[in-house]
């Protein structure tokens, strides 16, 4: 596991805005009601549970946000599903900065790394243009890293520009003296399990061990470590894996190219799920 001690935040965060794409949305973890959960929303129950808890002999007509569990911690979730950095950037920071929490997680660049002929110097230069414009508005900027990708077949080709991402985005990190949260080294994701069945995004599983992550780069305690091994499984036979992987071309990449070649994205049409400084 990376070190990110030196980027440790000990103080109490009591406001929490998640800007990003689908992996910051929640797509592969749903919940009960059609929405999705994902990992900041799992992150920012952990955030509020570390708040004070609120005084019962207060009123609630005076101090309505002592009707939820988690007192005054707010959250809101901006994160939209197919979004490039530029989409992000131009749609999701504006509104970050108008909010102006204690905490911005920032998550970008996944989407845009993904396409044939994207330079990951060019877009880590416009990523930081944008940290620079959040940092001068927020308390602080949480930087998100890109998986390591040698074990999901339709993104194994793209390990060798994620990483020159990843190092652009510790650097500037550092620039601007941000946590990590480095997914790159979080070594339990890269079990199959980990993700969801379009091989793109996590499961729910996948999502809790991210935001139990996140917290510990705060310097919080976690009640699971996010690294633990998974249980033992049975070895699946090569037929298995041929009408596996069949499987999933017929109902998740042939879909996806076609989306691509329409110009459309699985964004469309889609807002955001938080769209306001909330009460969880």
């Amino acid at each position: 596991m990376a070190d990110d001690s030196r980027n440790n935040q000990q103080h109490t965060i009591g406001s929490y805005a998640a800007i990003g794409d689908s992996f910051t949305e929640g797509v592969g973890d749903p919940g009960p009601d059609g929405t999705f959960v994902g990992w900041a929303d799992r992150f920012a129950v952990l955030l509020a549970d570390r708040l004070p808890a609120p005084d019962p002999a207060a009123g609630s007509e005076d101090f309505p946000h002592l009707d939820s569990p988690h007192g005054d911690f707010r959250y809101a979730n901006l994160a939209v599903r197919g979004r490039l950095l530029d989409q992000i950037v131009e749609e999701q920071v504006p509104r970050a900065k108008e909010l102006a929490p204690d905490l911005v997680t920032f998550c970008a660049g996944g989407n845009d790394i993904i396409r044939p002929g994207t330079d990951p110097d060019d877009l880590a230069e416009r990523f930081e243009r944008a940290v620079a414009d959040l940092s001068n508005a927020v308390g602080t900027v949480m930087v998100t890293t890109g998986f390591d990708t040698r074990g999901v077949p339709v993104l194994r080709h793209m390990r060798g520009k994620i990483a020159t991402y990843n190092v652009h985005l510790r650097a500037i990190a550092d620039r601007y003296r941000c946590p990590v949260l480095d997914l790159w080294s979080l070594r339990s994701v890269q079990d199959r399990r980990a993700w969801d069945a379009d091989r793109l995004h996590l499961s729910p599983e996948g999502h809790t061990r991210v935001a139990l992550r996140a917290a510990q780069v705060l310097g919080h305690d976690v009640p699971a470590d996010p690294d633990q091994p998974w249980p033992p499984q049975a070895q699946r036979r090569p037929f298995d894996e041929r009408r596996d992987n069949i499987q999933w071309a017929r109902e998740y990449l042939v879909p996806w190219i076609g989306r691509r070649l329409r110009g459309e994205s699985s964004g469309d049409h889609v807002e955001a799920k938080r769209p306001d400084l909330l009460p969880l």
